[in-house]
């Protein structure tokens, strides 16, 4: 991290400077609530497990800024942690803060669920999209729209698996898939997947035109799970590593209690620099 652009961005990050981080976020949905969607990869237990201590940190790092946090949508583990889950963060900014968080998060710990305490890795993707407001108009036809009903599973006492009130919208031609059951009914359900539907569908427009600016930056958005941005290693030693913009923590505990103003601030001002930076990967 000798280099003069990469020590600025090394600077801005261990600043967390929030009035340079605000000049930063002028991008056309910045200012908009977000969604945090959070699915484990392979690995059973161990990913699932990881994939819940991703959905917490990001409810945390909401409650630290003064966001609202909603969980719209969670699959829980078999044993442990969850499948996926979807997170509604509210205020300003959020979507701008967060969008940088998008990408395959990797963990490598020594396993409790392990009887021979073997080190194991662990992948869980997130993906960071804007609320669309009504300003926004993002259009589709219902006919590319399948829509289906089940019931609930988690927390919700008696109404929970009495009736098929949870609901998932899958948008034909670009696979998309948004689903909720937060809800108690079946028609609040549906109207919040709708609106996750339109954020999903602009957040794809979004990606198209900066990929479109920028073809340097094609893979940006592309969380599939050979696209790591980070690295949590628990054991044998304690680090938190970027591997965008190599910025290093070594308190992975105060990471996942939601401290991530100095890798929000390095990402965000790489993206907009378009600096880029080549870093090794963690062990």
């Amino acid at each position: 991290m000798e280099a003069d652009g990469v020590a600025s961005l090394a600077e801005l990050a261990a600043r967390a400077d929030k009035d340079k981080i605000k000049a930063l976020l002028a991008g056309e949905a910045d200012a908009n609530d977000t969604y945090i969607e959070v699915n484990a990869g392979a690995g059973g237990t161990e990913s699932q497990d990881w994939a819940g201590m991703l959905s917490r940190m990001y409810s945390r790092w909401g409650e630290r800024h003064g966001l609202k946090v909603e969980l719209v949508d969670q699959h829980s583990g078999e044993q442990a942690g969850i499948k996926s889950a979807t997170l509604l963060l509210k205020g300003e900014n959020a979507y701008g803060y967060a969008k940088t968080e998008s990408g395959v998060h990797r963990l490598v710990r020594i396993s409790p669920y392990d009887s021979a305490a073997r080190r194991h890795t662990s992948f869980a993707s997130v993906w960071v999209y804007p609320v669309v407001d009504d300003n926004i108009e993002v259009e589709y036809n219902e006919s590319d729209l399948r829509i289906d009903t089940y019931r609930a599973s988690g927390a919700g006492g008696q109404h929970i698996n009495t009736t098929d009130s949870a609901v998932r919208i899958t948008h034909i031609p670009t696979g998309i898939v948004v689903q909720c059951q937060n809800q108690r009914s079946q028609h609040k359900n549906k109207a919040e997947a709708y609106n996750q539907l339109r954020a999903r569908l602009y957040e794809r427009e979004l990606a198209i035109r900066e990929t479109a600016a920028n073809a340097e930056n094609a893979g940006k958005t592309d969380i599939g799970w050979g696209h790591q941005i980070r690295s949590y290693v628990l054991q044998p030693y304690q680090m938190v590593k970027d591997l965008r913009t190599g910025v290093v923590s070594t308190s992975p505990s105060d990471v996942l209690d939601g401290d991530l103003e100095m890798f929000m601030a390095a990402a965000l001002s790489q993206r907009v620099t378009g600096e880029a930076v080549e870093v090794e990967d963690v062990d």
